[in-house]
């Protein structure tokens, strides 16, 4: 789970809370919440098919619970299948599944097992990781939209609450609610946009840029294995994914 992501909602929060003081309830309007809550989710349905929102929860579980594979532990497992394919025959490699929790990595190795030329190879994972990276687009797209569109509803919930505001000068019990709808609207759709939807699409292409380089990574030494590269070389090539600070000798 993503500490960081569980903190900064909480902290945002309380914060808010905080501000507010005693007056807190004074901000919870429910025909305010319909209002930002139903027209975001009606116009993103407008926006994109229906299944891309069935499948946002799915979405929104990637910023708390995606935990990538440290970069140094997927190196170094690809220096030691090199080394292994170098010493015992790139047949030796045909049972790592058994061994690596990565389906990419997993594929590719069966490829070259299988005895595919390297060019095809290189073509089936290259498209694999172009498809993976617009999946992930479309979720964080979906989740940057509804950024956008939460606080133009709270503006139309402005604009409603202040037309029956005036249609109601004469009755002074009716301004109150009237003025919560005006102004908890435009605080609700700012609420959503800027500490969860914004946010949650920013979390998710953060999170896809950092797969789609495992995954470039995982490419690479694949391509090197399957060329019958010294392990040292692939260790040359896949450091080159690593900050010069990380970067350290794995093959002994």
């Amino acid at each position: 789970m993503d500490i960081g992501s569980i903190i900064g909602i909480v902290l945002a929060v309380g914060l808010i809370v905080f501000g507010m003081g005693s007056y807190a309830t004074a901000f919870i309007d429910f025909p305010s919440v319909l209002i930002v809550i139903g027209g975001t989710m009606g116009a993103i349905l407008v926006f994109f098919p229906m299944e891309n929102l069935i499948g946002v929860g799915s979405v929104v579980k990637n910023v708390f619970f995606a935990k990538p594979q440290p970069v140094s532990s997927l190196i170094a497992t690809i220096i030691d299948f090199a080394g292994r394919a170098r010493r015992e025959g790139i047949l030796s490699l045909q049972n790592v599944g058994n061994e690596v929790d990565d389906d990419f990595f997993v594929k590719g190795i069966g490829l070259v097992v299988d005895g595919i030329e390297e060019s095809t190879i290189e073509d089936i994972l290259s498209n694999e990781i172009d498809f993976l990276e617009e999946r992930h687009k479309n979720g964080a797209d979906m989740l940057a939209s509804m950024g956008a569109l939460a606080p133009a509803f709270g503006m139309i919930g402005t604009l409603i609450g202040l037309v029956i505001m005036l249609q109601n000068l004469q009755d002074t019990a009716a301004i109150g609610p009237a003025m919560a709808i005006a102004l908890i609207t435009t605080f609700y759709g700012a609420i959503l946009a800027n500490l969860i939807f914004i946010p949650f699409a920013g979390k998710l292409r953060t999170r896809s840029a950092q797969e789609v380089l495992l995954r470039k990574l995982t490419l690479e030494g694949v391509m090197a294995i399957a060329a019958g590269n010294n392990p040292r070389v692939v260790e040359q090539k896949l450091n080159s994914f690593l900050a010069p600070k990380l970067r350290g000798s794995m093959t002994g």
